[in-house]
């Protein structure tokens, strides 16, 4: 089990990393703390041997209310870094708090609860697929701050919502339910008990060849970003590797007798 003030984590048995957002008392608010935190615990899971897939979840009432405004009563020029400056990549510190569980090598699914607002939302939407309870509170809230979503959410949107639904969930920044967002593209299933479906999940994912998962998410990546002859020659690279290699014969081998695959770790 791994440890953080804001963030903790632990893996299981069968390789799946359960993160908790671990401020519950400000309903995981994400403050200066947090996101150095979010961002430090994805580095680590990032080079994890053995990782399978991860659920990310809030702890207490809610998943995560968004930025901390108490820290909006800083004045400007007060030696904070320009948000242009990639801190991480191709992302700065706030955008790779959401960017970094698109970048994780393995499928990762939220299980979102209680509160979904703003940030929150955008780290949401940063994971492959979203179970969220029918009751959950969401917006695309920056603009009630007069801001603009600027954690990756107009990167990661894209495919999800409709552009029309998009632009007016921004520029009103109204709430909507966990049921509206499965409508809206913002949500993969509801669910009463979003963890415990998420985990499910999981096993399910950590019980595959470890080696496809993982050509599947960036293949994924591939299909959103490049033209058609670049997924096809992806397709092929991707095939190449895997195809005929120790977990690939054992996925075969396990289905035709029928028991447990024992894959090896990537």
């Amino acid at each position: 089990m791994s440890e953080n003030k804001r963030v903790t984590y632990e893996l299981s048995e069968t390789g799946v990393a359960h993160v908790r957002l671990a401020r519950p008392d400000k309903m995981n608010a994400l403050d200066p703390a947090m996101f150095d935190a979010i961002a430090a615990i994805g580095e680590e899971l990032a080079g994890l041997k053995g990782l399978r897939a991860v659920v990310l979840s809030g702890e207490g009432r809610a998943f995560c209310a968004g930025l901390d405004v108490s820290g909006f009563s800083q004045p400007t020029g007060s030696g904070a870094k320009s948000l242009t400056e990639r801190t991480h990549g191709n992302s700065n510190l706030p955008q790779q708090v959401a960017m970094t569980w698109r970048k994780c090598p393995v499928p990762v699914i939220a299980a979102v609860h209680g509160v979904c607002f703003g940030g929150g939302l955008q780290i949401a939407s940063g994971a492959d697929i979203r179970i969220v309870a029918p009751d959950t509170r969401m917006a695309i809230m920056e603009m009630k701050w007069g801001l603009v979503p600027d954690m990756g959410g107009y990167a990661l949107w894209r495919g999800l919502v409709r552009g029309d639904v998009l632009r007016e969930l921004i520029y009103t920044n109204r709430e909507f339910s966990g049921e509206e967002a499965l409508q809206l593209g913002l949500a993969t299933h509801v669910d009463a008990d979003p963890l415990n479906r998420a985990m499910a999940l999981a096993d399910i994912i950590a019980n595959k060849n470890p080696e496809a998962i993982r050509a599947a998410k960036r293949l994924q990546d591939v299909m959103d970003d490049e033209p058609t002859d670049a997924i096809l020659m992806a397709e092929s690279v991707e095939q190449d590797k895997i195809i005929r290699q120790p977990n690939q014969v054992e996925a075969v081998m396990s289905e035709m007798q029928k028991r447990a695959a024992n894959f090896a770790d990537v």
